[in-house]
């Protein structure tokens, strides 16, 4: 394909073929259940289509609805129908049918805000990772703290938003370029604020605003192998969802009892409740890097624990490099012409180590040795939560004990695939 028709090709909706419904049957002997579904469509400057394309162009997708069927395997049962978010949002603005990466992206960030709902916050996913993730006393101080936690990555990312998006949240996302804005509801005035970006899908999606009664409540995940066979499981539900739960880091190891010394404070405690629901929507093997309600670092998707811990390390100082550059200079770091200027900014990110002194270090599975621990405590962190479950947790144990670090176990894993 020549590169002026491959150009092309990201604005084109495809013809796709699959058809109008669906049904997913279980059957056990006599025994079937079924599960039916719809094909979603949008009506777009006079075109009816479906997704504009998959993960590429080129891909044939569909989206589809859960429109009835129940699904219960043991004492396991599926999410209900009618219960919708993404598969039946409403696009109050468009410019163009969405692709599969918009709609997953924004499913992905409602995974983590279903159980962030106590506060305002915002999820800033591409790729199906957060970019940035906080906090905030009102809604436009959680997207800021979540665009500026990696300002680089957010650009033509999915906001997602759990709180109705108003005048002073949309001009701060408006001067950003960003591919789909999700939310339960818009302020008057927010649409005239997001018509000035004619490509920009807004999303409405009423169930947001009851977010937190899917926490717990899971769906049959599919994943199809090369030779058409399929694997089937269950979707992850985090069991830790409140810091009651959490178990202070002890090991037995050759007859010898290990115990972390120090117990999180209050403030540490709220991170490492925060980093733990944030990683649990992470791509594994993950390591996050958290503070005051904010991620600070984000290493996702590595094959070695101490490589993602290295990795997330790495980005905060990064990240950091480029905020400050962004509200000294206003441009990116990276664009940066003057020596000067770049060597300061390098010097005061050294200096405060990337930001990461005072940060909870977050993991989505045990360390199997104490050396992926020992990157994040060599950077100033103070709190850890992990699964446990190591044969050298001890290791760990002693790692924290001699920085005088805290550390909780959450007696799960979490990984992500």
């Amino acid at each position: 394909m020549a590169v002026k028709d491959f150009k092309s090709a990201y604005k084109t909706v495809m013809d796709d073929h699959f058809p109008r419904t669906m049904e997913i049957s279980f059957g056990d002997g006599a025994q079937r259940q079924t599960l039916s579904f719809e094909k979603e469509t949008w009506v777009i400057a006079g075109v009816e289509k479906g997704l504009r394309y998959g993960e590429n162009p080129g891909q044939e997708a569909a989206l589809y609805r859960l429109v009835n069927g129940n699904l219960a395997l043991g004492e396991v049962r599926s999410i209900q129908a009618g219960q919708y978010l993404v598969s039946d949002a409403e696009l109050l603005q468009s410019g163009k049918h969405p692709g599969k990466t918009n709609l997953t992206d924004v499913d992905s960030a409602l995974n983590i805000l279903r159980y962030l709902g106590d506060r305002p916050c915002t999820v800033i996913v591409k790729h199906n990772n957060p970019c940035g993730v906080a906090r905030g006393r009102t809604l436009s101080e959680s997207y800021a703290r979540a665009n500026m936690a990696d300002r680089v990555a957010a650009f033509g990312g999915a906001i997602s938003l759990n709180r109705e998006v108003d005048i002073e949240t949309a001009r701060l996302i408006s001067e950003q370029y960003a591919e789909v804005v999700a939310a339960p509801e818009f302020a008057p005035g927010v649409m005239d604020v997001f018509g000035k970006k004619k490509n920009l899908r807004v999303m409405k999606i009423g169930n947001m605003a009851k977010l937190a009664s899917f926490a717990g409540r899971r769906v049959v995940e599919f994943r199809a192998l090369v030779d058409g066979g399929i694997i089937a499981q269950w979707s992850f539900v985090p069991e830790t969802l409140t810091r009651e739960r959490l178990s202070p880091a002890q090991a037995i190891y050759k007859g010898a009892e290990y115990r972390v010394n120090r117990q999180p404070t209050d403030r540490e405690l709220d991170d490492l409740m925060f980093g733990w629901l944030v990683e649990c929507g992470v791509t594994s093997n993950s390591v996050l890097y958290v503070k005051d309600g904010a991620t600070v670092g984000i290493g996702t998707g590595e094959q070695d624990r101490v490589g993602v811990a290295e990795i997330a390390r790495d980005k905060a100082y990064r990240k950091l490099a480029d905020r400050l550059c962004w509200e000294r200079h206003r441009t990116p770091y990276n664009n940066l012409k003057d020596d000067g200027l770049r060597a300061a900014i390098d010097e005061e990110v050294k200096a405060l180590k990337g930001g990461l002194p005072g940060c909870c270090m977050v993991s989505d599975a045990f360390f199997p040795f104490r050396d992926g621990l020992d990157v994040g405590l060599r950077e100033g962190i103070t709190a850890v939560i992990q699964p446990g479950g190591s044969e050298r947790d001890f290791e760990s144990i002693e790692a924290c004990n001699e920085a005088g670090a805290a550390m909780v176990f959450t007696g799960q894993r979490c990984f992500r695939h």
